[in-house]
């Protein structure tokens, strides 16, 4: 019994938290204010803790991969992985809302949208999306994308100055550790940070879900809790067989109430990091598919994608299942589901590039961007716990052995 209470007690203190901060943003709205602070310091420490942790796991997890056909084949196995998934994960969605149609949704006003940048050439989009103009604006996490290509980029290097580089390559070792160290002891206020700010999202969002948009919505929560549970069984099955379904589900606890309380995958990444340790995938995948992975693999971005098209199709009275419209839907929403960020409410970029390519009405922005603020809990669940699974799945096709399970507890 002891055993299981320190084994389990990161867990057990973790949704008590959030069900206290559930139950108090539902009957005590009123109080929520005062709490929210406290999630917003830890969240913040979160964010500070894991920015540096990104760029050291990476770098590091490069630099130290043996030289020859190692590396590529960890790369190649990574991007077909992404790819398949975030596929699969649009054509079931596709296949949901064809086969359970939902009618017309009623236009919502026009909101006043940020317009900053609209003037911008999509050039110019694209340089400021994967660069940036100052070394220090890489270490912000609205820059992920660019400082996981210069982590990766500074690993690479590592690896190629042999002898001379052997000083840095162990500096980048040595932060690696710090930093996960570091990562743990934010994490002891889990339970207190992710509970205020738990309490804030049920009281702020939670009584719109019985709104106008409450049938897409069921229809994306039902369809996303189905994908979940079948579809990440079956990867973990493929990956490691009957064991791996196990050891997956007994190590995903933790990562998936981390995401549904931060709506981040950034944010939730210290855990899947330390799920995949104890599944046995070996550092050297984890620590580079896990990080890049919360940055550019999103299965729940590629289902909420096909649920906004379709209802902003629904709006405008034009028929989402043209074959020319799907193709371009699965392309948008390999699309977004490479550049919807870690953060919360990720994802505005890639819904203004859908409207956009679309040409559609200012009248179907109102009802895309609610409905993608409204299934950014269970989008982030599957976003972010899906890189462990994925990593799961890229250490059986790259032909590498699962290693013994790293012990550690939060």
């Amino acid at each position: 019994m002891k055993e299981v209470l320190k084994n389990y007690s990161g867990i057990i203190l973790l949704l008590f938290g959030i069900i206290l901060g559930s139950f108090t943003g539902i009957f005590s709205p009123n109080v929520v204010s005062y709490l929210k602070p406290l999630g917003d310091i830890f969240l913040n420490l979160l964010f500070v803790s894991v920015v540096p942790l990104v760029y050291f796991a990476v770098a590091n997890s490069i630099a130290s991969v043996e030289k020859g056909g190692k590396f590529g084949k960890i790369i190649f196995s990574m991007i077909i992985t992404f790819l398949l998934f975030i596929l699969i994960a649009a054509i079931f969605t596709i296949a949901v809302v064809y086969f359970f149609p939902t009618q017309a949704l009623p236009s919502t006003s026009n909101d006043i949208l940020d317009n900053s940048g609209a003037d911008d050439s999509w050039g110019d989009r694209i340089v400021r999306f994967f660069t940036v103009g100052e070394f220090s604006e890489l270490f912000s996490r609205k820059n992920m994308l660019a400082l996981l290509i210069f982590a990766f980029l500074t690993g690479t290097a590592a690896r190629k100055t042999g002898e001379a580089g052997k000083v840095f390559r162990d500096f980048l070792a040595s932060g690696y550790e710090v930093m996960k160290e570091l990562l743990l002891l934010v994490m002891k206020g889990a339970p207190i940070g992710l509970g205020a700010y738990f309490a804030f999202q049920v009281a702020t969002i939670g009584p719109q879900l019985f709104g106008f948009y409450a049938k897409p919505l069921g229809l994306y929560y039902i369809s996303g809790v189905v994908y979940f549970f079948v579809f990440f069984t079956l990867y973990a099955f493929l990956a490691k067989g009957k064991r791996g379904i196990k050891e997956f589900w007994m190590n995903n606890i933790y990562p998936s109430l981390t995401a549904i309380s931060t709506c981040s995958s950034f944010a939730t990444m210290p855990a899947n990091l330390l799920a995949a340790g104890k599944i046995g995938v070996p550092s050297s995948i984890a620590n580079i598919v896990i990080p890049i992975g919360s940055t550019l693999h999103k299965n729940g971005s590629s289902m909420s994608s096909i649920i906004k098209i379709y209802v902003a199709f629904l709006i405008i009275g034009k028929d989402f299942f043209d074959p020319m419209n799907l193709l371009l839907a699965l392309g948008i929403t390999v699309f977004v589901s490479i550049v919807a960020g870690g953060i919360p409410n990720g994802g505005y970029i890639g819904e203004m590039l859908m409207i956009s390519v679309y040409s559609l009405p200012q009248e179907a922005i109102p009802a895309v961007m609610i409905i993608g603020t409204l299934v950014d809990p269970l989008a982030t669940v599957l976003n972010s716990t899906g890189d462990t699974v994925a990593a799961m799945f890229v250490t059986k096709i790259s032909g590498e052995k699962f290693v013994e399970a790293e012990e550690v507890v939060i």
